[in-house]
């Protein structure tokens, strides 16, 4: 079959794009730094006063914005001033369905050294992070890169309030008597599920340093501090925890080594008919194939892990020594798989 003249030129226009990709992402970066989407309020705002308000030079900001409202990110008026889309709006600060510090997460400086190497990580199957960076991944933002660090927390943190209603609203804790949210970061899940069911009591698993920084009401003089307990460890060694349910959410997204270990420090922890529940985006159950699939890749470059399909969690799970005994999903983006430790 003959590709047409028109054919060809919707090929190639599509191939540049997508070797160009990176501007997008640059663009999309510097506007949610410069703080644009916080300065063009209710009222489209003139080039001449955004510039003004960012410190920015007015000809590159006229072309920050040209590049940025061909996306449909922010719109150009007839009258030459700005004015917020539905996707700039998501770039406001300290709004509740805000995006702003997951694109900032998407877009750290590393990311933009990791993607030329992934020839080489799709070649070994292995991270590149370390190769770059001479430490794993988590051990350089610790010690390296402690802002992107920070920049990490708070996009699990507003990723998890995009997702957390609905996990509340699908796990059903009515027979529970305690409950451990396994590497729940801050804890926003863990205060959610005790909040909705006021007998459980609810314990918040991870690092000391997540835990320095956990939701308020579980530490001392909190709302649900009476019902809740912070106990520090690393999931890959033990969880020194027992209790009737416990809740793994996005944290399974390591190599099938390091996801297998996790599983087994629950399963090691884990009383006779314990429940676990996995919480995770399923790459054939997502709507955002295309961002599933990048993130897929930036996971295999900087852990050397990934998402999985339906399929590929349930392997796993069960290689880790857990039963699936039935999945769901939770949105349009997550599954919950509720699993007991296998006889």
């Amino acid at each position: 079959m003959t590709s047409t003249d028109t054919e060809i030129s919707t090929a190639v226009r599509q191939l540049r794009d997508l070797s160009l990709s990176a501007a997008r992402a640059a663009a999309l970066r510097a506007a949610t730094q410069l703080g644009l989407a916080d300065v063009i309020t209710d009222t489209p705002v003139s080039l001449a006063d955004l510039a003004a308000e960012v410190q920015a030079d007015p000809n590159a900001l006229r072309r920050l914005l040209r590049a940025l409202t061909w996306q449909g990110v922010f719109a150009e008026l007839e009258d030459g001033t700005y004015a917020h889309t539905e996707q700039s709006l998501l770039l406001r600060e300290g709004t509740p369905d805000s995006l702003k510090d997951i694109v900032l997460w998407s877009t750290e400086p590393w990311t933009f050294e990791l993607w030329p190497l992934l020839a080489d990580s799709v070649r070994t199957g292995k991270a590149a992070f370390p190769k770059l960076h001479g430490d794993d991944f988590f051990g350089y933002l610790r010690t390296e890169a402690p802002e992107s660090a920070a920049t990490m927390d708070r996009a699990m943190t507003q990723s998890s309030h995009l997702s957390m209603q609905a996990v509340v609203d699908g796990l059903d804790l009515s027979q529970a008597v305690k409950v451990v949210d396994v590497c729940g970061g801050r804890g926003h899940l863990i205060a959610a599920l005790m909040t909705r069911n006021p007998k459980i009591q609810g314990v918040l698993f991870d690092t000391q340093e997540a835990l320095d920084n956990a939701d308020r009401r579980l530490h001392e003089g909190g709302e649900l501090a009476a019902r809740a307990s912070l106990v520090a460890g690393d999931i890959r060694e033990s969880i020194p925890v027992e209790a009737d349910v416990y809740v793994l959410k996005n944290i399974l997204e390591w190599n099938d080594e390091n996801a297998v270990a996790v599983i087994r420090s629950v399963v090691a922890a884990a009383p006779p008919n314990a429940r676990v529940v996995v919480i995770g985006n399923v790459v054939d159950a997502s709507p955002e194939v295309t961002f599933t699939t990048s993130v897929d890749l930036m996971l295999l470059l900087n852990v050397g892990g990934g998402r999985r399909t339906m399929k590929e969690f349930r392997t796993l799970i069960e290689k880790g020594g857990l039963h699936v005994e039935s999945a769901q999903p939770v949105d349009a983006y997550l599954a919950l798989l509720e699993c007991t430790v296998a006889s």
